[in-house]
């Protein structure tokens, strides 16, 4: 049976995640979105072209869609969708600015991709992350498994590089986790982190890491700043990227992901970032590990913070 995945958004992020899904040379084909017209078609067609170089057969097609619908139905049967569409964040810009434009975004995205995909697992990438995962369960009307949210996997990769920036170390030798919501109440797991196998806490003092952390939480907002036009879009499309591949190989593999929670951690009715199993149903589990009573703490709070913006978004 043929695989596809589907990326939303032609921008730097959705393309760049179109051509990491096609260098993986696991899918059939890639469907690359946008509503600017000739936009992805243009990107697909140069994509295509690197293919004799770069040794893989995926090939991507380019769709012009309209808020209407129309163009969608060359995304139809996709196994898997990738939400990049919305408005990246300006400098001095949280992720909750944009909730109301990206809201009837997202909300008429996952209208469209639930009519012509309804069996897709969805990975949600636009901003506000935790919010815009609750909207397109909302408006697909999927079992909450099938949709998540790409948040965790780039939260830990940022605090893995700055742990190894700050020790001069391997990026493979150091092992972080970061849980919770996807800005300011990011709970990043010191308790969890590691180098070569040693607890951090044994390679940096409390402040080191407490520094470390909190450029982890604004992580996002140092690029932005940086850039000043647009926002991230390697470190974050790597994410997503290996979500999808997980979900279309059927993996099982256990990642730091925007998940429905149901219980875990004492904590029910939310959509937080969690450790779970990826396979092709979606979310096969969420993971409960050990924390201390302090980062469970943590996670609780961050739960409840989300929570009542999620109820909002119902309206949006």
């Amino acid at each position: 049976m043929a695989k596809k995945v589907t990326v939303v958004g032609a921008g730097f992020y959705g393309s760049t995640t179109a051509l990491r899904l096609a260098e993986y040379n696991i899918f059939d084909e890639v469907v690359l979105t946008d509503i600017l017209e000739g936009k992805p078609e243009g990107l697909a067609l140069d994509m295509n072209q690197s293919r004799s170089i770069e040794g893989f057969e995926t090939r991507i097609t380019g769709a012009t869609t309209t808020a209407e619908g129309a163009g969608y139905e060359k995304t139809a049967n996709s196994d898997v969708v990738v939400i990049t569409a919305g408005l990246p964040r300006k400098p001095g810009m949280s992720r909750m600015d944009l909730i109301g434009v990206n809201a009837g975004i997202v909300r008429g995205v996952a209208e469209n991709i639930a009519k012509h995909s309804p069996n897709a697992v969805i990975i949600v990438v636009s901003n506000p992350l935790d919010e815009m995962t609750a909207l397109a369960q909302i408006a697909t009307n999927f079992p909450k498994n099938r949709v998540m949210g790409q948040a965790g996997m780039l939260d830990t990769a940022r605090f893995t590089n700055f742990v190894a920036e700050k020790l001069g170390v391997p990026v493979s030798s150091v092992k972080t986790l970061t849980l919770g919501s996807h800005g300011d109440t990011m709970v990043p797991v010191p308790s969890r982190c590691t180098v070569n196998g040693v607890a951090l806490s044994e390679k940096l003092s409390q402040t080191e890491i407490d520094e470390l952390v909190d450029r982890t939480r604004n992580g996002g907002a140092e690029v932005v700043a940086l850039l000043k036009t647009g926002s991230a879009y390697y470190a974050p499309s790597a994410a997503a990227a290996r979500m999808a591949k997980a979900v279309i190989e059927d993996s099982g593999d256990v990642m730091p992901v925007c998940a429905w929670v149901d219980g875990e951690y004492g904590i029910s009715g939310v959509y937080l970032g969690v450790e779970a199993e990826i396979g092709k149903v979606g979310i096969r589990k969420v993971v409960e590990s050990a924390l201390t009573d302090a980062e469970v703490a943590s996670l609780k709070e961050a739960a409840e913070a989300v929570r009542a913006k999620q109820a909002d978004v119902q309206t949006l």
